[in-house]
């Protein structure tokens, strides 16, 4: 009997399925470095501990999305090893702050199953929960992922897609304990623009570009710990459908997110992520372009001194976005485009 894990094909999950992933990942002052070094973030949240106890945190908090990947990392072994894509994600709720020296671990739930009609992969739908040390939630989210079958002569189960929200309701939105705007400083943060300077239906081309580099998404898959074959192995992924590693599509949204500072500088936390498809693969060598559309602007209840903004962030490759390129007539997303990214922020208002 082997004692290696080939990874779970599309056959080995089942509905309800509980999978308990294993690597718990103590976070580090490393790690927070390392993120900045391989994305350019600039948010003053997560880069400045005076800044962040200003406004009654302890220190600085983990990028949102470094703890998103932690979390998505273990999960990976379980659920996409043999993917072939992950293709979305839903009501992603970030609900407490991961810090320096807090532990990861992270359990998920089969909600969905679907076989593609070319009998050779599937789609699984699943909840994925990270936790700290502590057992308190930190993120909670599901995702689909493409991923192929063992034998495409298998049968196939009923086939079940979850009903997902458009968004998550404000109400459901968890504001950090203690998060005290009073003093805020818009100077420190990088812009002047809070909350109330953005109006539903704007668009705002984010200007910058960032190539992507070999050596650093692979460093960014490895700092996460997620082992998808078609992220680091090219002698396998030579024979595969590109001929070479596609970049994990988390390190697209966090380079994104990353070029979103020029323009959304004040949005110093996301607090949810309401849907998102990579819509192309990204590889080394693509330059990413970014820009943004305010879809709502929300009143959070009880607070006069923060709100929310759900926002579009679509990522594109290898053009500027000063057009802002998405979709044609048809529906069809631009090839330019590499994600479309529903999430939302919280920003502080003019007192």
């Amino acid at each position: 009997m082997t004692k290696t894990n080939a990874g779970h094909f599309f056959e080995d999950f089942s509905l309800g399925q509980i999978l308990t992933h294993a690597t718990p990942r103590t976070a580090t002052a490393g790690d927070r470095a390392l993120y900045l070094a391989l994305t350019g973030t600039r948010f003053a949240l997560s880069s400045s501990d005076p800044f962040a106890a200003s406004l009654g945190y302890p220190r600085a908090p983990l990028d949102d999305l470094l703890a998103f990947h932690l979390v998505f990392g273990k999960t990976v072994p379980d659920i996409s090893l043999n993917a072939i894509a992950n293709l979305g994600y839903a009501s992603c709720i970030f609900k407490a702050p991961l810090y320096d020296g807090d532990t990861v671990t992270a359990e998920s739930r089969v909600i969905g199953l679907k076989e593609n009609s070319n009998r050779k992969t599937g789609v699984v739908y699943v909840r994925s929960l990270g936790r700290n040390q502590r057992g308190e939630a930190v993120l909670d989210y599901v995702r689909w992922v493409m991923v192929r079958k063992r034998d495409p002569s298998s049968p196939a189960p009923d086939p079940v897609v979850p009903e997902l929200p458009d968004a998550v309701p404000a109400g459901d939105l968890v504001v950090p304990p203690g998060l005290d705007l009073s003093r805020y400083c818009a100077v420190m943060a990088g812009a002047p623009h809070l909350w109330d300077d953005y109006a539903p239906g704007e668009r705002i081309d984010h200007a910058d570009g960032m190539t992507i580099e070999e050596a650093e998404h692979q460093m960014a898959t490895r700092l996460y710990q997620n082992t998808a074959k078609v992220h680091f192995n090219q002698h396998t992924e030579k024979d595969g459908r590109f001929g070479r590693r596609i970049v994990y599509g988390g390190h697209v949204i966090s380079l994104a997110r990353a070029l979103s500072f020029n323009g959304l500088a004040n949005a110093f936390a996301i607090a949810a992520i309401n849907g998102g498809a990579h819509t192309s693969p990204a590889f080394a060598g693509d330059t990413l372009y970014a820009w943004s559309q305010v879809l709502e602007r929300w009143d959070l209840p009880g607070r006069s001194d923060l709100g929310a903004l759900r926002l579009r962030t679509v990522a594109v490759k290898d053009r500027a976005a000063a057009d802002f390129p998405y979709r044609d007539a048809e529906g069809a997303y631009d090839p330019s485009v590499l994600l479309d990214l529903d999430y939302t922020v919280f920003m502080p208002r003019r007192a």
